[in-house]
């Protein structure tokens, strides 16, 4: 883990002096879990694709200012994770302008939980959508979303509790 860590470093310093070699193998590196996280929290595949390459492209753009002391992971979740929720409030947004919503993706990435885990994580709004996600399918803690997405603690707190509390809720299907 730790050599881990400092073959991370090396690589961002060395994309930070200008190296795609070092960027390329940072894209290798985090491309599945940064689409994952996209994908979890849109529910669309070619949607989480384009949100997780600005991600990238994101990243490339603003490298100078990342603190290489720092994982380099959680720091792009951060823009995924930021992005995909834009994307979904404007999707929100579109749809209830439009009186229509678009139909879900058929797609989802190789490893994605099962479809009904999948249909409650949708129903939740974008805030809760992304905390469930970055803790529940991919292991951060709540003080490493709190860091990443900027909140306080208590608030990634309460939007997991409540998210967790909508999840429980059966939809009336009659």
């Amino acid at each position: 883990m730790a050599s881990r860590r400092r073959d991370e470093r090396a690589l961002v310093r060395s994309a930070q002096s200008g190296s795609s070699a070092a960027f390329e193998e940072l894209f290798r590196l985090h491309w599945s879990r940064a689409h994952r996280a996209a994908y979890l929290v849109v529910h669309d595949a070619g949607a989480a694709e384009d949100i997780a390459q600005e991600s990238f492209l994101a990243a490339v753009r603003n490298l100078d200012r990342f603190d290489r002391r720092r994982p380099f992971g959680p720091w792009l979740h951060r823009i995924v994770v930021n992005r995909a929720i834009d994307h979904a409030r404007a999707r929100a947004l579109r749809a209830e302008t439009e009186l229509a919503s678009e139909p879900p993706s058929a797609e989802q990435p190789s490893a994605a939980p099962d479809p009904e885990l999948l249909a409650a994580i949708a129903r939740l709004p974008p805030e809760q959508r992304a905390v469930i996600v970055l803790r529940h399918l991919l292991d951060y803690t709540p003080g490493e979303i709190a860091a990443m997405l900027d909140l306080p603690r208590g608030t990634v707190n309460s939007r997991l509790r409540r998210g967790l509390d909508a999840m429980r809720e059966v939809p009336d299907e009659s």
